[in-house]
């Protein structure tokens, strides 16, 4: 798009985090774009009630903890296109969206390689022990109790997949590297995918001894890792969750792994983040992370270039980049 004069008023873009924070993007977004940051010591729609600038708002740029609603939507009346730093959409009203033509851009495969190393590098501590070895170094204990319980081997494990989209995928190419028997549940059978394919992932748990889940979160996905589906893993069984917390039934996890009904778990996300239930701390079979596993410092800069590009392409009516279909 062409810089405005001095004369011409930028347009304003709404931000609910500090973006851009890389210089030379916010260098170049602020002799294009008016930024107002929102105030998250308040609700936000609280801010937008009581900011005249939000009548005016084109763009918003959000992330997934603050929703997206009905409420948040009918302060924005001029917004255009609300762009996420996530993959998931799953904060956003996107049938509300649609109903105003209001256009809805993701991080798209962005994270994928980044999320598939985390997921591989969760399941690889989990079943090593390397984060539980590691407290047990440091509190002096070896030379007091001896060598730490031995841990499994990953080659030859064999690993459903709950999820065979982009990060799904990724995951599969890693863990089939290290030898191990790949099944996949997704959506609908993929035509060109040679792995086995489960309708119900209560099957697939059945015939997996290690859980992968990097899913959606929409209605029909919300707990899909149940009650039943841990039972059918076993007390041997492993649950890695790079998706989203709500996507596992979070109390049911964490009473089998206490019951030691499950083997263990590897979990970025949690339902209510950033609060995480007090009894996985104290567990030496679970590997904790604060939702980071998309986040390197190359991701960073690209989703900062994505957005970027985004607004560049919205306000020059051009084609959208990371554009979300179908909905």
């Amino acid at each position: 798009m062409e810089t405005p004069t001095a004369a011409e008023e930028l347009p304003l873009v709404l931000t609910l985090f500090p973006f851009p924070s890389i210089p030379k993007i916010k260098q170049e977004f602020s002799k294009k774009f008016t930024t107002i940051l929102a105030d998250n010591s308040i609700p936000l729609h609280q801010f937008l009630s009581t900011n005249s600038q939000s009548q005016s708002v084109r763009i918003l740029i959000s992330y997934p903890k603050t929703p997206i609603n009905y409420e948040i939507l009918n302060c924005l009346p001029s917004l255009g296109c609300v762009l996420t730093i996530s993959t998931g959409t799953d904060h956003i009203d996107l049938v509300e969206c649609s109903r105003r033509g209001i256009a809805v851009c993701s991080a798209g495969s962005l994270y994928a390689d980044d999320v598939a190393d985390f997921a591989v590098g969760l399941l690889i501590d989990v079943l090593r022990k390397i984060s539980a070895a590691d407290r047990f170094v440091r509190a002096g204990l070896w030379p007091v109790k001896g060598e730490y319980p031995l841990g499994y081997k990953l080659g030859g494990k064999r690993v459903g997949i709950l999820g065979l989209g982009s990060i799904g995928w990724e995951v599969a190419k890693r863990v089939e590297a290290f030898g191990c028997i790949i099944a996949y549940n997704s959506r609908n059978k993929k035509p060109s995918v040679p792995f086995p394919y489960y309708s119900n992932v209560i099957d697939l748990a059945s015939n997996s001894d290690v859980l992968i889940v990097c899913c959606e979160l929409n209605e029909e996905t919300f707990h899909i890792v149940s009650k039943d589906v841990m039972a059918e893993l076993g007390t041997n069984g492993i649950v890695i969750n790079v998706g989203r917390g709500a996507l596992v039934d979070e109390k049911e996890l964490v009473r089998c792994l206490v019951q030691r009904e499950i083997g263990g778990a590897g979990l970025d996300v949690f339902e209510s983040e950033p609060n995480v239930p007090k009894e996985l701390l104290e567990l030496d079979n679970v590997v904790l992370s604060q939702h980071i596993g998309g986040i390197t410092s190359e991701s960073s800069a690209a989703i900062h270039e994505l957005i970027l590009a985004n607004v560049d392409a919205f306000f020059s009516g051009k084609p959208l980049l990371s554009l979300v279909k179908n909905y």
